[in-house]
């Protein structure tokens, strides 16, 4: 046997549901083995879900994991399964199960931990020290994950130099903006590198505040795309890989012979583990010849687009919620989250609640009216002027001889709040928040006001960005969804008089550009002035930053959209003397 064929499943499991995940297994298996396809692989812990985070430290989950392995196993008569699962030794470890013939056959333990922005692996796993590879057939197979293959050095380049003709990365990868064609890059440069044919899945939906893009790759041993998954769906992606074009490749590259011989001098011992013969004796033909159409990378906007949607609805929906409401103001930002909930839920699973006072324009009235009607969603209109007067009179006594500002501007978020909590617990729909991160960054938002919410779809988006997503979403070929005139408007919080967010804050594009200098990129503040920027509003912006930490410590989870998310990804404490 010199051709192989490969199924790789980007599925989306959900953390601690083992039933769930343990079917979703099996029925790929199935899928695959119909498709005359000799060996599947799931993602990175798979059967778990990811990140399963403290539920680690429970025996119990880890005791259900190895249950669920065994039944997977059960299913493996005649095709190879390469499973990532939790495994217990001594410790535990991040693992890739191969089972064939209905027996675990070998374990495979992610050698590469990671302990930087999203991860923290060292607190939970083990790392491996081995590299082995598995014998199926004539066709030699190394098993690695995730983060192992991001290293030139790594186990891909051992197992490569041990013999392994076909690469299997099994991977949780999160999602950011542009991570994707970097990935296809880095792993390209793995395959042609090593004159190896590599076969990469990864997962897919969203967890809490991480969404999994999919776009599981299989690549030849030139570093040729030969097959890629769908983004954000799941999928069973399918080719046919030959070994016998990967000796040939390996035959013209005698670098290949002095590298084998340093990794045998540096004591480097590779353990072969015999999977045995396949037992299909006919498979169906693959088009092609097994080389399937790659397709062709989405754009940046759309892309970011799909993770909101997925990012959303597998939040809502993972947590037992079917219907979400929304506070309308008539602006660009909860226009964007309600289009992104009436796709991602449907929209009549999305309420829209506009909630005027004194300072709501005409304008905003009409166009947040005009979106509704567009979606297809409910709206009601809620006024909440006279509970505004309620608290003035209320307030009087206390607030005497001081002038209208910051507070009374917060009264009405508040008041929207409550407002909108109470429809949550009425009907039983979550709450979404609208504020955007660059909004989100320098605190221009309301704790317990426009904060409220159960999920925070945009907050990980910058204000440029809502932009150009709102007109991605006016010009994707179903006519105009978000008025024109929200998009063209001067924004404005309508909390006081003839407001406008430029009033306090630098013009979008200039805070935007700061924020990513300083939030994602951590420069110091001399070097952002270097750049172009006035020294005084660089300084602003800074120390607007550092003190509204406290405020995003207690803002709801979002979609991770950025490389530097708040929370999970820069981690800084509230209370902090050091700025700049």
């Amino acid at each position: 046997m010199t051709t192989i064929r490969i199924a790789l499943a980007q599925i989306n499991p959900m953390v601690g549901d083992f039933a769930g995940n343990t079917a979703k297994i099996l029925a790929k298996i199935a899928e695959a083995r119909a498709a005359g396809a000799d060996v599947i692989a799931v993602p990175e812990l798979a059967l778990t879900g990811y990140p399963p985070e403290d539920l680690l430290l429970r025996p119990q989950f880890i005791a259900a994991n190895l249950q669920a392995l065994a039944q997977i196993a059960a299913a493996t008569q005649d095709i190879v399964a390469i499973v990532g699962f939790v495994d217990k030794t001594t410790d535990i470890h991040n693992a890739a199960a191969i089972l064939c013939h209905g027996e675990l056959k070998g374990i495979y333990h992610k050698n590469y931990l990671p302990n930087y922005g999203v991860f923290d692996e060292y607190r939970y796993f083990d790392a491996g020290q081995s590299a082995p590879i598995f014998a199926y057939g004539d066709v030699l197979i190394g098993v690695n994950i995730c983060e192992d293959i991001w290293y030139p050095g790594g186990p891909t380049q051992v197992q490569a130099l041990a013999g392994a003709q076909v690469i299997i990365n099994i991977s949780a990868s999160p999602y950011h903006a542009g991570k994707g064609h970097a990935r296809e890059r880095m792993l390209a440069t793995r395959a042609e590198d090593n004159a190896v044919a590599l076969a990469y899945v990864n997962l897919v939906g969203g967890q809490d505040e991480l969404v999994f893009d999919g776009q599981s790759l299989i690549i030849d041993e030139r570093g040729q795309t030969v097959a890629r998954g769908k983004l954000f769906e799941e999928d069973l992606l399918i080719a046919d890989l030959n070994a016998e074009r990967v000796f040939k490749e390996r035959l013209h590259d005698p670098r290949r012979r002095q590298e084998r011989l340093n990794i045998v001098n540096a004591g480097v011992a590779v353990e072969c583990i015999s999977l045995g013969e396949p037992t299909r004796a006919t498979r169906p033909p693959l088009a092609n010849d097994g080389r399937t159409d790659a397709g062709t990378p989405t754009d940046r906007v759309a892309e970011v687009y799909q993770a909101l949607v997925v990012g959303t609805r597998d939040y809502v929906r993972k947590n037992g919620f079917q219907k979400a409401v929304i506070g309308l103001s008539g602006g660009i930002d909860s226009a964007l989250v309600a289009c992104v909930a009436a796709d991602a839920l449907g929209p009549e699973n999305v309420t829209c609640v506009f909630m005027p006072t004194r300072y709501s324009s005409n304008e905003s009235a009409r166009d947040a009216e005009a979106l509704a009607r567009n979606l297809g969603v409910h709206y009601h209109v809620v006024a909440i002027e006279d509970t505004f007067k309620q608290y003035l009179t209320m307030l009087e006594p206390v607030f005497a001889g001081s002038a209208m500002g910051i507070a009374e501007e917060n009264i009405q978020a508040r008041i929207r709040g409550n407002i909108l909590m109470a429809l949550s617990n009425k009907f039983g729909a979550l709450v979404l928040s609208t504020g955007n991160k660059s909004e989100m960054s320098v605190g221009y938002c309301t704790l317990y006001g426009d904060m409220c919410g159960g999920y925070a779809v945009i907050k990980d988006v910058p204000k440029m960005l809502v932009y150009e997503l709102s007109r991605y979403l006016n010009q994707r070929g179903h006519g105009e969804v978000i008025p024109d005139y929200i998009i063209t408007r001067p924004p404005s919080a309508e909390l006081r008089e003839d407001q406008k967010d430029s009033d306090s804050l630098p013009p979008y594009e200039i805070l935007d550009a700061i924020l990513e200098l300083y939030v994602e990129e951590d420069w110091r503040p001399e070097a952002i002035v270097a750049e172009g920027f006035e020294e005084k509003t660089v300084r602003w912006v800074i120390r607007q930053v550092d003190l509204n930490e406290y405020k995003r410590r207690q803002a709801a989870p979002g979609v991770k959209i950025t490389p530097r998310a708040f929370g999970r990804d820069r981690r800084m404490p509230i209370t902090n003397k050091f700025h700049g």
